[in-house]
């Protein structure tokens, strides 16, 4: 899709309550997470035809290629466990445990995984190799980690918290550099390399903006104006520019997920 013309071009079938997409550009594959089904849908990127379907643990969230190893990686919230795919042939190298509830991960290209554990407060790093845990660093302060960034060149990990807060974290040491203020309810992260700017979308329809003045100073920029519930995003680092979801939605009593008003979805499209 022309990320300028945001024209729908296709349907993926057979992906109930999709969570997530991962992509594999060198192999011309896409993957989603399938909550409602506990599979990743395989999909051609021209095409948009599905190509198969794999089985994953419990109820699967968040969803990464991890262009190192060549795998894509689900990260089952139900189940606490990963589920890592060889992206080439859909075949399921191994489901391993997390201690916890998966929420967001990012690689560093060079064989990491880091994985933000929700109801732990904890940062994890992964071989995506061995699939085995590394290190699992607990960040006190941060309370339910959503959305996670990664600054690859200054090895920083950016973990944004309900607490309002966002996390600079080292990807080495697993300690905490700097807190920066952000808004309530974020669940996306973001880092430009090009603008050194980390941006946190958040549930009250802000998208907070801090600059990496130096791998130990940051400072908040603004808190830019969205849409109520436009809390997830993706940037393209290529035209620097993000894109937000957002819809009308109702909270209904006893349901945690929120009702979503027909006709009122929209994509914001946000430049500097």
């Amino acid at each position: 899709m022309d990320a300028d013309t945001l024209k729908v071009v296709g349907d993926i079938p057979d992906t109930p309550r999709v969570h997530g997409v991962a992509i594999a550009p060198d192999l011309g594959r896409g993957f989603t997470s399938n909550g409602g089904a506990d599979t990743v849908t395989i999909f051609d990127l021209k095409t948009l035809k599905a190509l198969g379907t794999v089985k994953t643990g419990k109820a699967p969230d968040g969803i990464i290629f991890d262009s190192f190893s060549k795998r894509v990686f689900a990260l089952n919230g139900r189940s606490q466990d990963a589920t890592a795919i060889n992206a080439a042939d859909g075949s399921v190298v191994g489901t391993f445990a997390v201690g916890g509830k998966p929420e967001t991960a990012v690689t560093d290209g060079a064989g990491h995984l880091y994985l933000n554990i929700e109801d732990k407060g904890e940062l994890i790093e992964i071989d995506t190799q061995t699939l085995t845990v590394l290190h699992r660093w607990p960040m006190p302060g941060c309370k339910e980690p959503t959305g996670l960034a990664m600054d690859q060149k200054n090895r920083l990990l950016f973990s944004t918290c309900q607490s309002k807060r966002m996390e600079v974290v080292s990807a080495d040491s697993g300690k905490v550099i700097a807190t920066p203020s952000i808004g309530e309810g974020p669940d996306a992260a973001g880092f430009d390399p090009e603008t050194q700017l980390i941006f946190s979308s958040n549930e009250v329809g802000t998208l907070t903006v801090i600059h990496e003045d130096s791998p130990t100073k940051f400072r908040v920029v603004d808190h830019v104006k969205t849409k109520d519930s436009a809390r997830t995003m993706a940037l393209d680092l290529k035209t620097h520019k993000i894109f937000l979801p957002a819809a009308d939605v109702e909270e209904i009593p006893g349901e945690m997920v929120p009702k979503v008003n027909p006709g009122t979805f929209v994509i914001l499209v946000m430049e500097k």
